[in-house]
């Protein structure tokens, strides 16, 4: 059940809102009283969010893999909105889908631009926004094939476990403070980063999924919100399954 007031007097930014993942847990914050700031690089997507949510949302149109873009987009969030108390770390690149030592060079790096660098971008641009104000919640979107890896998916698998590594490093760098920062780990969810991967590899993770669906983009929002929330107050630096039980530690 939503809480309509716990985060009113918050502002939130969500990488990748304009869709997916990002854009129902977005949809959740705003509806539970956060003031709203959403990074995407779909500026047409951005255009129509907020007859989308039904509420009013500062956009930025960017590319998280560039690291200056990142913190210009940090510095005019709090210009607009006033201070940044949550990062939602959601933007994320599936790859295509091929053998490891058939992988395309410039597709690996480019997975790892968005996946890792634009996490780490986003996660050094807000913390020191967060630390002037004494409070923060980052949640960080992994994925569960950055636990086990799935097969022709080296990069994107890869990726998230450095995004589990990294989650874990900055979380005991503000262990001391009243900032946590999080990660999550669903298994697949259908969303428009389905259009990357083959139909083949979509079948792979259905069937290592025990409760036999995919999962709900609203399942996934409803775990990050309790992350981003005052009640996630005693957990820092630690990954939270939503994978419909194929999680196996």
């Amino acid at each position: 059940m939503e809480n309509q007031t716990r985060f009113v007097g918050k502002v939130a930014v969500v990488t990748g809102g304009a869709s997916g993942i990002g854009l129902a847990a977005a949809a959740r914050l705003l509806r539970e009283g956060a003031r709203l700031a959403v990074w995407d690089r779909d500026a047409a997507a951005l255009a129509r969010l907020a007859a989308t949510l039904g509420g009013e949302v500062y956009t930025r149109t960017l590319d998280l893999a560039d690291a200056e873009a990142v913190q210009h987009a940090a510095d005019a969030t709090v210009q607009a909105l006033g201070r940044l108390d949550i990062l939602v770390a959601s933007a994320g690149l599936a790859g295509p889908n091929h053998m490891t030592w058939e992988f395309p060079v410039e597709a690996w790096k480019r997975v790892f631009d968005v996946n890792v660098h634009g996490v780490f971008y986003c996660n050094r641009a807000v913390v020191p926004h967060m630390l002037a104000n004494g409070y923060g919640r980052i949640v960080n979107i992994a994925s569960i094939a950055g636990k086990e890896g799935n097969p022709t998916a080296s990069a994107y698998s890869a990726s998230k476990a450095a995004v589990i590594g990294l989650t874990k490093s900055i979380g005991k760098e503000l262990a001391k403070t009243e900032i946590r920062v999080n990660c999550i780990t669903p298994a697949a969810v259908r969303t428009p980063i389905f259009d990357q991967i083959t139909q083949e590899h979509i079948d792979y993770m259905l069937s290592r999924i025990p409760i036999g669906r995919l999962g709900r983009v609203e399942e996934i929002a409803a775990m990050i919100c309790w992350l981003a929330s005052e009640e996630a107050s005693f957990s820092t630096g630690a990954v939270f399954d939503c994978s419909g039980g194929r999680a196996t530690y």
